[in-house]
């Protein structure tokens, strides 16, 4: 009885965790994309949305030790969002892709909170060997369409990488790196960590 009790207590736990998540996710919808009309709209009309809430799912299987199973719902989420994100990958919360498609995140992938990719952006690996071989986006960074981080490099927060720029090393916070290869377009500034006021300072300079 007690082990029954436990098992219901961590379902009800993790329903009640991964429905605020869906929550947080929906609303920074509504902060990041003025096309956004209506909470229905989002829910069945964002792929961006869509691909974030498979990989909260998969990676829940995966770290219960459900490799397989993580890695076909993953899968799913490829043919039906057009995103392809690793059940291992840690992503954080009010993660928002926008469009998605063509989005690319790999095993050793950590994303921050409140960040944002565009089409096409990609956290991919550039080794066959174990252990750390992705990106890390800290928290609020932004990385516009076309935007590739190839290997472990680590965008500290509130930095920013330009349309189809292709970062080689490590950017500080607050920074902005366009072209390929990345160079630095705008000095480190401090970062913004309130996701509204943030958004508010993006709008003008958004790199997507």
């Amino acid at each position: 009885v007690r082990i029954s009790q436990q098992v219901l207590w961590l379902t009800l736990n993790t329903g009640m965790i991964m429905f605020e998540r869906l929550r947080e996710d929906i609303q920074c919808v509504f902060e990041r994309d003025p096309a956004a009309r209506s909470t229905l709209d989002v829910l069945t009309a964002y792929p961006g949305v869509h691909a974030v809430l498979f990989p909260r799912c998969s990676h829940l299987l995966w770290n219960l030790g459900l490799a397989w199973p993580a890695r076909m719902l993953s899968t799913m989420a490829r043919w039906l969002t057009g995103v392809e994100i690793h059940p291992a990958a840690k992503i954080g919360r009010r993660f928002f892709i926008d469009h998605g498609m063509g989005v690319v995140i790999g095993e050793t992938a950590e994303i921050g909170d409140d960040c944002t990719l565009y089409p096409r952006g990609t956290l991919g690996g550039t080794s066959w060997k174990e252990g750390k071989r992705h990106s890390t986006l800290e928290n609020n960074v932004v990385m516009g369409a076309g935007a590739k981080l190839p290997g472990p490099i680590v965008l500290h927060d509130g930095a920013r990488e330009g349309s189809n720029a292709v970062g080689l090393h490590e950017l500080t916070a607050g920074a902005t790196v366009v072209g390929e290869p990345g160079r630095m377009a705008q000095a480190p500034v401090k970062p913004v960590h309130n996701p509204c006021e943030q958004q508010s300072q993006a709008t003008a300079s958004k790199p997507g």
